[in-house]
């Protein structure tokens, strides 16, 4: 059995779902599990659904552009007889318009996961009609019923020991009669039954869980790009394509911020030494590249470039210094609103990080702590960090760019760059 991770990129369009249909006809012999992100940009379109009705601004032009992208999609798949998928789009975009009803500012956490995992259960939902209609068995289980967590709203935590149950169970069942079955990334449930999401861009962890709960033989994420390179082919021309990773070397790329995996992937298949391959949907034909547990060792430079940062620095008036106290306070206050540091450096009166946008956190973040420090913050950053680097990169990397903090080890070299500063206090 194998766990299959298809994200937005790859079901985007009709043509990008026929295309996912053909990839999995290549495994004819084989039982797997589909996990699917929602299609597109759906997400973002559903972030801003929410922002608009947090603001008491109209969401109609926004949610009919949304669903009239679906609906294209569907009547691009199904004559008008083949399919009742037009029928379930209104149904989910009715609840999605009772539960925009329901959101509230005080609450924003889990007013974000109510509302922007219905970009998951639209995916699901089209894609199980229309692979049904490519005459695949498959069976669709809701990944909310599987997948047991905390309340912690948009980074919720798995409880292993009640997933593992679940899913063995319901994927056991469902494999007695179907070859594959499709299930939501990104979603859980608490224990008082609400919907959760593991984190932006969670489905790759979504089919970690899948895979870790039932002994997967391995995980393929197909992804438009042809595998893990070492920078972003996008912005780095000639970037070079890795055959394999140890599980290490792709854990700490995923820590400084390389978006082909999530961060959380790799633990739970590096515990159960479960291979992860990394595959282009477009030459499904190619190898891509492998994480398993391999001795290989990489000099090449890897420049993983991080967008949307924001650079806070927290100070003393009164020109104390910081101390481990004050950084501890700083510390279980980021921990208090789950943010989690990309880079930081001290001086004797100050404390500065790199963290991600994210203006619903850091706002409260700092209401929290202006009491304590006078705050200054640049939003907008890139964050640039170049593993076995070079000089030559870093002055390719940098020149023509204003810098805010950088730092080095032995190996690796992190910059911040660009913004304008802002005076919280």
């Amino acid at each position: 059995m194998q766990v299959f991770k298809f994200g937005g990129a790859s079901i985007k369009d009709a043509e990008a779902v026929r295309n996912m249909s053909g990839i999995l006809k290549r495994f004819p012999n084989e039982k797997i599990v589909i996990v699917v992100s929602a299609m597109g940009k759906t997400t973002n379109a559903l972030e801003e659904i929410l922002h608009l009705k947090l603001q008491d601004l109209s969401t109609d032009a926004a949610i009919q552009n949304l669903f009239q992208y679906h609906e294209n999609i569907i009547s691009a798949l199904f004559s008008s007889n083949e399919s009742n998928g037009l029928q379930i789009l209104k149904d989910i975009f009715g609840r999605l318009k009772a539960k925009l009803d329901e959101v509230a500012d005080s609450h924003y956490d889990r007013s974000y996961d109510s509302i922007i995992s219905f970009g998951e259960i639209i995916s699901s939902s089209i894609l199980f009609e229309f692979l049904k209609s490519e005459n695949l068995t498959i069976s669709k289980i809701e990944a909310k019923d599987c997948i047991k967590t905390d309340k912690s709203f948009r980074d919720a935590l798995v409880d292993w020991g009640k997933t593992k149950k679940l899913i063995e169970t319901a994927v056991h069942e469902d494999f007695q009669q179907n070859q594959f079955i499709i299930t939501q990334g990104f979603l859980g449930e608490s224990e008082d039954g609400r919907i959760t999401t593991l984190g932006r861009e969670g489905s790759d962890f979504s089919a970690a869980i899948f895979a870790y709960c039932t002994s997967a033989t391995a995980v393929t994420i197909w992804k438009d790009v042809p595998g893990i390179l070492n920078g972003d082919p996008k912005k780095i021309k000639d970037a070079v394509l890795y055959q394999e990773l140890s599980y290490q070397e792709a854990a700490e790329m995923t820590y400084y911020g390389a978006s082909v995996i999530h961060p959380k992937t790799i633990k739970p298949l590096a515990n159960a030494g479960i291979p992860l391959h990394v595959r282009s949907f477009s030459s499904p034909e190619k190898g891509g590249t492998i994480i398993h547990d391999c001795k290989t060792i990489h000099r090449t430079p890897c420049i993983i470039i991080k967008e949307k940062q924001s650079l806070i620095t927290f100070k003393l008036s009164d020109f104390t210094f910081i101390t481990e106290a004050l950084i501890g306070k700083i510390f279980k206050t980021l921990n208090k609103h789950h943010i989690k540091i990309n880079m930081m450096q001290n001086t004797a009166i100050s404390f500065s990080i790199c963290v991600n946008d994210d203006l619903h956190r850091l706002d409260q973040l700092m209401k929290d702590l202006e009491e304590d420090f006078s705050i200054f913050y640049n939003k907008g950053l890139e964050l640039i960090t170049i593993k076995n680097f070079e000089e030559r990169l870093i002055t390719k990397m940098t020149t023509g760019k204003e810098i805010y903090m950088e730092q080095r080890s032995r190996k690796n070299y992190q910059v911040v760059v660009k913004g304008n500063l802002i005076s919280f206090q």
